[in-house]
């Protein structure tokens, strides 16, 4: 941070004592469920929803684009929001914010399924930018650790509501609507464990004369308190870092192929005569080998440069031959292809929200870095569903759909390999020399 950056002067919060750390990294992992469920839940009745509500292919890709699409913009909002709330406060808001879109998706009007799922990304969008920054607070030291399994949970979620909607659906009896808003539940389960923890911390103080802040990160062998508080009021200097672009990059165009699969694998395998449940669970079962892969490349990157640039062109490849798959033989060998698929998405995900935790020296450029990495990269997935159903209109089939998202993966690798880079935003330009193991 220059010393032209200003902020209110700093609240010093305790880190939590060891014996809560569990009880607060349980808290925060239950709410990244409810990051990815509910949109994931939609996805294998999508095509029920298109026969009773005769959208087309573009019209259903328009309405798995409006969450990702409420990513990218009210991440850019969230830093004020912040400075209001405090960040735990924030979260427990979202939570309120989640449940109420999910409640609205249930009425029976068209517009509503669309305005619910719109309140639903507003609250998720700013669930995305706080978690990280929150794990760069409460576990400054197992920062590592807690990535990756905030990458599991991102996976659980979707797993459990793309594998079990469909059933329930059948189970119960009640109707595509009322059972995608049967996710909500886990929401308020959540919002009554978070409740005491977001409600125990100080709320932010009001606005002091600005003073200049100079970032502090902990030491390895750091027992005491750790500095959080306002974001800068200024952006410009991280927003025209290259080193913040390409993690913005990275996140972004790996969601945009996560979401298009998230939107449209399911319709993809009933075109080719896969029954909607099977479908549901083949979405479902790809989850798995993600979460695998989650929790174990922040473990073998272990915060060196060169192995998360090889993990970066082993997602990438891996990414490939999973859509190749899909394109040419997808009832073939589904199994082969979800798995090789599965893998390569939770690699890029993990990798992704493990950049921004990385290469942010304090937990003000974390959130900082989180805004602007989750706002852009979320604009740029927005384009996926959408494009995707477009191309499937336009050529009659899933191949080429499914061929153009391995020509992402260009850009894809380039941002990676960039981002995988060991050195913090806006360290050249504070003159600072690259880090040393």
């Amino acid at each position: 941070m220059t010393a032209q950056e200003v902020v209110t002067p700093v609240r010093v919060v305790a880190e939590p004592p060891r014996t809560s750390l569990v009880r607060v990294g349980i808290v925060l992992l239950v709410t990244a469920l409810n990051l990815r469920m509910a949109v994931a839940a939609l996805s294998p009745v999508l095509g029920q929803v298109q026969r009773d509500t005769g959208l087309s292919s573009t019209s259903a890709g328009l309405l798995s684009t409006v969450p990702v699409l409420c990513f990218g913009l009210f991440a850019l909002v969230t830093p004020p929001l912040i400075r209001r709330f405090g960040m735990e406060r924030l979260l427990l808001l979202t939570l309120v914010v989640i449940t109420a879109g999910i409640a609205l998706r249930v009425l029976p009007p068209l517009v509503a399924l669309f305005a619910g799922t719109a309140v639903l990304g507003m609250g998720i969008a700013i669930g995305n930018v706080l978690l990280p920054g929150l794990i760069k607070q409460d576990f400054a030291r197992h920062a590592g650790l807690m990535t990756g399994l905030y990458s599991v949970s991102l996976f659980v979620g979707p797993a459990i509501s793309a594998g079990l909607t469909v059933p329930l659906l059948r189970a119960t009896g009640l109707g595509w609507r009322p059972t995608i808003a049967l996710w909500g539940g886990l929401a308020v389960i959540c919002m009554g464990l978070l409740a005491p923890h977001a409600l125990s911390r100080p709320a932010p103080s009001r606005p002091a004369p600005l003073r200049p802040v100079v970032p502090w990160q902990p030491g390895p062998g750091h027992s005491g308190p750790l500095a959080t508080g306002p974001l800068p009021a200024r952006r410009r200097g991280l927003w025209s870092d290259p080193m913040a672009w390409m993690v913005a990059g990275f996140m972004g165009l790996q969601s945009l192929g996560y979401y298009s699969g998230v939107a449209w694998i399911p319709t993809l395998l009933e075109a080719h005569h896969m029954s909607a449940g099977q479908a549901g669970w083949m979405l479902s079962y790809s989850s798995f080998p993600g979460l695998a892969a989650a929790l174990v490349t922040p473990l073998l990157i272990h915060g060196r440069a060169p192995r998360a640039a090889a993990m970066v062109v082993a997602a990438t490849v891996a990414c490939g031959i999973g859509y190749v798959g899909l394109a040419v033989a997808p009832v073939a060998m589904p199994y082969v292809w979800l798995t090789i698929l599965g893998l390569g998405q939770g690699m890029c995900i993990s990798l992704a929200l493990g950049f921004i935790v990385a290469r942010a020296p304090d937990v003000y450029q974390t959130a900082r870095l989180s805004t602007m990495a989750q706002g852009i990269g979320y604009l740029i997935a927005s384009a996926g569903p959408f494009g995707l159903g477009a191309l499937h209109d336009l050529s009659g089939d899933w191949k080429v759909p499914m061929l153009a998202l391995t020509g992402i993966l260009v850009p894809i690798l380039v941002t990676g390999l960039g981002a995988s880079r060991d050195r913090h935003v806006l360290e050249r330009r504070r003159g600072g020399a690259h880090r040393k193991h």
